[in-house]
């Protein structure tokens, strides 16, 4: 574990302290038990199989997220594209608007999760979260306010798009 990180178990119920906040996560499997000595995690399966080891693999991969998490919050980009019609994007509390897509009278709202934090700055939005679930879950959302079946992508090409998955550039 990095400094500033604590892990404590309680049931099944991992729970990662850091700087940039907590992320709780259950971890509720049959054949893996799970301990914290030390500042490590520890994952035990006596006798695994293939299919107990590759489960091993996933958890560990759960915990190496929410550990990054909690030093430093997972970020994703979206990007504001409108060629037709002006598009305004904001947000209050825990609502996003997005205002005249398509040149739409009726403004497109979505109620963001609990834990994201999104912010607007200028045609880009920034959705950040310990908990990289919640902020991609949050950004597919966003992507999907402005979906337009039937449309052909290659001529309407207004709405909101993700370009950056926590560091991993989309082209």
């Amino acid at each position: 574990m990095p400094n500033g990180v604590t892990a404590s178990l309680s049931g099944q119920f991992l729970l990662i302290k850091g700087p940039a906040g907590e992320v709780k996560r259950s971890l509720t499997q049959q054949k893996v038990k799970i301990k914290t000595e030390n500042g490590r995690i520890l994952f035990e399966a006596k006798r695994a199989t293939k299919k107990d080891k590759k489960l091993l693999g996933s958890l560990r991969a759960h915990v190496k997220n929410m550990v990054r998490g909690s030093v430093q919050a997972h970020t994703y980009i979206l990007k504001i594209c409108a060629g037709h019609f002006p598009v305004t994007a904001t947000v209050s509390g825990n609502k996003l608007t997005v205002k005249n897509f398509f040149g739409e009278k009726v403004p497109r709202i979505l109620q963001l999760k609990e834990g994201a934090n999104v912010k607007i700055e200028g045609s880009m939005i920034y959705v950040t979260s310990p908990n990289k679930e919640i902020a991609g879950q949050v950004s597919a959302d966003i992507e999907q306010l402005t979906r337009r079946p039937g449309f052909d992508l290659r001529v309407f090409q207004d709405g909101i798009y993700i370009i950056n998955k926590d560091g991993k550039e989309l082209k």
